[in-house]
């Protein structure tokens, strides 16, 4: 019976919008790969269509072992490891399962630009955050506890 090496889920930041594409090379080169996206409506001027966009973004997910996380960096698109005090940030199994399982749809009630709000669905529910824009397409939030901003896009309706 082979001995299986450790592997751990890593955070990788990328180039803006090259997620995907660098998902599907890590991919293509055997390393496994994850880049949370969900579903919306994009409107051009002469159509709609049906795209999918990165969740969180400008980072995804590979599991590799340790030693070889070198090898992701060889990537064009990869620009690097998220670190957390000092070492690599290391995202558990259950937590990537959640981000598979979950959906991405999140609702906000009404808020003004500079409040206060509680995300209610979705992978992030239960985390406060402060809206810091707001458009007739986006609400922009600081995620203070992640250090992140979420964009959500409004709901349209096909």
């Amino acid at each position: 019976m082979p001995l299986e090496m450790d592997t751990s889920w890593y955070v990788l930041y990328t180039k803006p919008r090259a997620e995907k594409k660098v998902e599907e090379r890590l991919i293509k080169n055997g390393i496994e790969a994850y880049c949370p996206t969900f579903s919306t409506l994009k409107q051009w001027s002469d159509r709609k269509k049906k795209v999918d966009l990165p969740l969180i973004p400008s980072y995804l997910f590979v599991r590799i072992e340790e030693y070889n996380r070198s090898s992701v960096l060889q990537d064009p698109g990869v620009l690097n490891f998220v670190f957390w005090q000092g070492k690599p940030a290391k995202i558990s199994q259950q937590e990537i399962q959640t981000l598979k399982t979950e959906t991405a749809h999140l609702e906000i009630k009404e808020a003004q630009l500079g409040e206060s709000i509680r995300i209610e669905q979705g992978i992030f529910k239960g985390l406060e955050g402060l809206i810091i824009e707001k458009n007739k397409t986006n609400t922009t939030i600081y995620l203070a506890n992640l250090g992140m901003v979420l964009k959500i896009k409004k709901r349209t309706h096909e």
